[in-house]
C-alpha cells in the first residue's frame, strides 16, 4: 500500500488539543468509497477528509481543490470544521488559490468560499433550509436531553448540507448542565444542537453543545456546520446580533471558539483558528 501525506489539525482553536481534531489525507486520488469510509471509521474522529483535484466543472467555476468529508459511518455533503481544517492543511502543504486571499472549496453541497480574517480562516455558510419536527419526535428528543418544556425557548430543524435540530434554551447554564441519554438520542436518528445566550454582555455570547449519537459521535467538541445554521437562524429571527462569538466544548474540557459575522449582503461567515498537531504520511 502506498503512503500519502497526512495532517491532523485542531480546528476552532489556536492552542493545540483545545478544539476539534480533523484527520486530513492530502491526496485521496485512486481510493474507493469503501477505502475512504473504512479509514474514517478507523480514525473515529467526528470527521475525516480526503483532498482531491476539483472536477472539470468545479475548476471552471473557480474551485481550488475538492474535498470528500466522512464521519465514522457516512459521507457528508458539507461540514464546517472539516472545511476550515482542510483549507488550513491545503495551504500549509503549499496550496496556491487561483484568487489571492480567497480559497474556493468544492464539496458535495457545491462551491464554498473561504477567506482569511487576520490569522483565522472563515467560510461562507451555505444556504440553509428550515423545517419543523413532529411534536411526538420533539417530545422524544427533549425527554432524552432531560429538558423541561419551559427551558426550551425556540426550536428549528436546520439543514445547510448537514441536518441539525437546533434548540435555543433559556440559559448557558442549562446548556452546560445537560446529561443526555445518548442511546435515546441515537434511536431518534436526529443530530441535536443546543445553544444558550448570555443575557448580560459577554464574550462569548453563545454556549453551544452538539449531540450526534446518530452518527456515532455522542458529543462533538466544536461544530462549524451547526454554528453556521444556528447563526443563520438566530440572527434572522432576532435572537442574536450580526456579529458574535460562540463557545463550544466546555463540558469536554475544550475551549473551542467560533467567530460569526453577517456581512451587509446578508451572508453569514463562520471562522476560527486552526493548528496542525500531527504531520507525516499515512499508509492508505
Amino acid at each position: 500500500m502506498p503512503t500519502r501525506p497526512f495532517q491532523q489539525v485542531d480546528v476552532f482553536t489556536a492552542t493545540p488539543y483545545q478544539g476539534n481534531p480533523l484527520a486530513v489525507v492530502l491526496d485521496g486520488t485512486g481510493l474507493s468509497d469503501a477505502q475512504l469510509q473504512r479509514f474514517a471509521n478507523w480514525t473515529h474522529l467526528s470527521e475525516t477528509t480526503f483532498l482531491l483535484p476539483p472536477t472539470e466543472a468545479g475548476r471552471a467555476a473557480g474551485a481550488d481543490y475538492r474535498v470528500r468529508i466522512f464521519d465514522p459511518v457516512s459521507e457528508l455533503r458539507f461540514a464546517g470544521h472539516p472545511t476550515l481544517g482542510s483549507c488550513h492543511a491545503w495551504l500549509q502543504a503549499g496550496g496556491q488559490p487561483q484568487q489571492p486571499g480567497l480559497v474556493v472549496q468544492e464539496c458535495q453541497v457545491g462551491l464554498v468560499r473561504i477567506r482569511r480574517d487576520g490569522s483565522r480562516l472563515q467560510f461562507a455558510a451555505p444556504p440553509m433550509q428550515r423545517s419543523t419536527l413532529t411534536p411526538a419526535l420533539m417530545a422524544q428528543i427533549t425527554a432524552a436531553l432531560g429538558l423541561l418544556p419551559q427551558q426550551v425557548l425556540a426550536t428549528q430543524m436546520l439543514d445547510n448540507g448537514l441536518p441539525w435540530l437546533g434548540l435555543l434554551l433559556d440559559s448557558p447554564q442549562t446548556v452546560l448542565a445537560l446529561e443526555p441519554d445518548h442511546m435515546a438520542l441515537k434511536n431518534t436518528g436526529i443530530c441535536v444542537g443546543v445553544a444558550g445566550i448570555h443575557t448580560a454582555p459577554a464574550d462569548p455570547l453563545l454556549e453551544v453543545r452538539a449531540f450526534a449519537a446518530a452518527v456515532e459521535v455522542p458529543e462533538d467538541p466544536v461544530t462549524g456546520s451547526l454554528n453556521a445554521s444556528l447563526a443563520q437562524w438566530l440572527i434572522a429571527d432576532g435572537f442574536a446580533p450580526a456579529q458574535y462569538q460562540a463557545a463550544q466544548g466546555t463540558r469536554l474540557n475544550r475551549q473551542g471558539r467560533v467567530h460569526v459575522y453577517q456581512d451587509a449582503g446578508g451572508q453569514v461567515w463562520v471562522g476560527g483558528d486552526s493548528v496542525t498537531c500531527i504531520e507525516g504520511r499515512v499508509l492508505l
